[in-house]
């Protein structure tokens, strides 16, 4: 199951009661928060939950699968996630 940006709002709206537009408000806030720091380079730590952080890849060589003609990848940015020790343990039910 894929969990939506509507699954969360709904969530809100049915858990907390707020209205469906406040629950709406609520998720694209924080959504947008957490983009901003991550674009700005910092870590995003969320209690109990996990860790995302922003980290750059350097330009590399690759190959094409397709064809098996060698490439160079540019250098990009990445997002990593690691969850906490909580989520580790709730997800293996220890």
């Amino acid at each position: 199951m894929t969990l939506t940006k509507a699954d969360l709002i709904e969530s809100i709206y049915n858990q907390v009661g707020f209205s469906r537009s406040t629950s709406a408000r609520m998720v694209e806030t924080v959504l947008e928060i957490v983009k901003n720091k991550l674009e700005d380079g910092e870590d995003v730590l969320i209690s109990g939950f996990g860790k995302f952080s922003p980290r750059n890849k350097e330009q590399r060589r690759g190959r094409n699968p397709a064809t098996g003609e060698s490439l160079t990848l540019k250098e990009r940015r990445i997002i990593t996630f690691k969850c906490s020790s909580v989520l580790k343990k709730k997800i293996n039910r220890d």
